[in-house]
């Protein structure tokens, strides 16, 4: 009685791994990057176009110099044909040759990720029904669940196929998005929205989660969305998110509604809890910014001397510090030294990795000095090479 034959499933986006009949063969806990795992990534995601033989080799062994780099390459795929019996395929040849080229055989069927999503776009955009289009650009986007062979990164072939499916990834997502714009499924487009967030970080899919929440009246979520990202941002890349958010944000401004109080509740919501707390007022990223602009208009009508004062943590020889395992703690550090400095009339937020920025008010550039000496008195400790570079500019000389 012949073997029965089962389908082999293979990922490729995130981590890469080969299931068959339900159990691991490769990926996750097993041995990881070898040349066993690079001839069967190039083999199975290849498919019917097969590896030729010079590519292979050069995947194979990075550009090493072999006597004999035929018989090296052979030597592998005899290899990898006796690991794939022992792990539990049926006793055919796995790897065929023709014509100078390499295929994975016929006779195993795979199930490849990365196949199903290209034949997932290639149905949406013959699908004239736009629900079942919707729901095809949909099962695309979550068979992407990180970049291509992640860990083999480096590898030329690789780089090119990972950027290839990301901008496959971006385009489902946004076909998706669109099409439930217009029927009006916001909720799915926050799930959408998440899901994007969640596998491709930094990519600014928040504005479409920011979208639905607006969409749905939830303006309290979305605010907090925003000042989330934009100090995420902030923090790991050290710049804010694009113009689409402040946008969204702008828009929303625009759109909340709240219902009809007396001025005394509405102030009740309005006033800052723990009033007896001392130290200056710390505040997001975009708040900080919204007070800056309408300092800057007051101060058209004089009065004011009001300074924006930038904070940056700096290593023993005066460079900033941009990564390493003391910034967070430096930044934890210095965040709690300002606060404590500066007056609760000044306003202070993080800027970035190891950088803060406070607005100063009714002060001279004289007294800046002296806040900087006590800064610098709370967050240096004993012999601690580490320091603060201080940059300060006042408002009203300042017009960009």
């Amino acid at each position: 009685m012949a073997e029965e034959i089962k389908t082999l499933q293979v990922r490729m986006f995130g981590s890469f791994s080969m299931v068959y009949d339900g159990q691991l063969i490769t990926g996750k806990n097993k041995s990881g990057e070898s040349q066993f795992t690079y001839l069967m990534q190039m083999l199975l995601h290849a498919g019917r176009n097969g590896v030729a033989k010079d590519v292979l080799q050069q995947n194979l062994f990075h550009g090493k110099d072999l006597e004999n780099i035929h018989h090296s390459t052979q030597s592998v795929i005899y290899n990898a044909k006796k690991r794939l019996l022992q792990l539990g395929l049926p006793d055919i040849n796995y790897i065929e040759q023709r014509n100078g080229v390499y295929y994975w055989t016929d006779q195993i069927p795979v199930e490849e990720d990365a196949a199903q999503m290209e034949a997932y776009y290639a149905q949406a955009r013959q699908e004239d029904d736009p629900v079942v289009r919707r729901n095809l650009y949909l099962s695309a986007v979550h068979l992407y669940t990180g970049e291509f062979l992640e860990n083999q990164a480096t590898a030329i072939w690789v780089a090119k196929e990972a950027l290839k499916y990301r901008n496959l990834f971006t385009e489902c997502v946004e076909n998706a998005a669109e099409l439930l714009r217009q029927e009006e499924e916001f909720f799915m487009l926050e799930d959408l929205g998440k899901y994007a967030v969640k596998v491709a970080p930094l990519s600014e899919w928040e504005t479409l989660v920011m979208e639905a929440l607006i969409a749905t009246s939830r303006y309290d979520d979305a605010i907090q969305l925003y000042e989330d990202t934009v100090e995420f941002y902030m923090n790991e890349m050290g710049f804010k998110p694009g113009e689409r958010l402040h946008e969204l944000m702008a828009y929303l401004g625009e759109q909340m509604d709240h219902r009809y109080e007396v001025i005394d509740e509405i102030q009740k919501k309005l006033i800052e809890g723990d009033r007896q707390r001392n130290g200056g007022y710390l505040c997001s990223y975009p708040i900080f910014r919204g007070v800056y602009q309408v300092t800057e208009r007051q101060m058209e009508r004089g009065g004011q001397s009001v300074y924006l004062m930038l904070c940056t943590i700096v290593d023993s020889k005066g460079n900033p510090m941009r990564e390493g395992p003391m910034l967070e703690e430096l930044s934890e550090r210095l965040r709690d030294a300002i606060f404590q400095t500066v007056r609760r009339s000044d306003i202070m937020t993080r800027y970035g990795q190891g950088q803060f920025l406070v607005l100063l008010f009714n002060t001279s550039l004289e007294n800046c000095k002296i806040v900087q000496k006590r800064i610098n008195e709370r967050f240096i400790i004993g012999r601690q090479r580490t320091g603060v570079k201080y940059y300060v500019n006042s408002i009203l000389n300042y017009r960009g």
